[in-house]
């Protein structure tokens, strides 16, 4: 089974979902069997790499509400946060263009270490208040899931990796993601939001059943053979 998830680094219900899909996923009892990739998807395309104002005034700009109104929301993104064993750091959190950090992702995608990385990217952003446009962050991060430091510098310097993040947003518009996280599962079921952790396993569970083969409830054998018909034709007229 495959689950695709479209999410943001900037994006705190994104990372809130990861943690309900884990959740759903150690209930899951063909855990092993599932493979999870992570898509590109920017909130904010046009979002300038150093801002010189906070979260709670970007969402009060930005939703025509006080700044105090705006710091009640993020206390109750908070809120659900904790919920599932993470700690938001709203008032020291520090916003960017996530561009750069997608393009980490999808490097370590071809490295086998794309799952890691996802996790210490959203750990960066909203625990540990890191800037996810800076390169010199964005290596130290790569550095601590395994991956080269002067590769990863090299490559965040030029162009590399835009295309597959390009690629991901394209899809998302051709499959009709308006928001985020958005999880699609093995391209015929979608979950759309950071849904409970019970949501994505009747999800997981529906998806299973209806991509595996038939249970055969009786055991193949000389009495099954003598009431069925095959290739060969129909008991007892079959050939000898």
């Amino acid at each position: 089974m495959k689950i695709e998830v479209w999410s943001d680094y900037a994006c705190p219900f994104c990372y809130i979902g990861k943690q309900r899909l884990e959740a759903a996923l150690d209930r899951f009892a063909h855990k092993d069997d599932v493979e999870i990739v992570y898509r590109s998807f920017e909130l904010d395309p046009h979002a300038p790499k150093d801002v010189n104002h906070d979260v709670h005034d970007m969402l009060s700009a930005k939703y025509g509400m006080s700044r105090q109104q705006a710091i009640a929301m993020n206390e109750k993104v908070g809120l659900q946060a904790k919920e599932v064993g993470l700690e938001f750091q709203f008032d020291t959190l520090i916003l960017t263009n996530t561009f750069d950090a997608h393009r980490l992702a999808q490097y370590a995608a071809k490295q086998g270490k794309m799952d890691r990385t996802a996790r210490e990217l959203f750990q960066a952003y909203f625990t540990d208040s890191r800037h996810l446009g800076d390169h010199e962050t964005l290596a130290e991060l790569a550095v601590k899931v395994g991956l080269d430091r002067d590769e990863v510098l090299k490559m965040l310097a030029g162009t590399d990796y835009s295309a597959e993040v390009r690629a991901d947003e394209e899809e998302a518009k051709r499959l009709g993601v308006r928001g985020v996280p958005y999880f699609v599962i093995d391209r015929k079921y979608a979950v759309s939001g950071a849904q409970p952790a019970e949501m994505f396993l009747h999800a997981l569970e529906t998806a299973w059943k209806e991509s595996r083969p038939l249970t055969v409830l009786n055991e193949a054998g000389s009495e099954s053979e003598k009431t069925a018909c095959t290739e060969d034709g129909c008991a007892p007229f079959g050939k000898a």
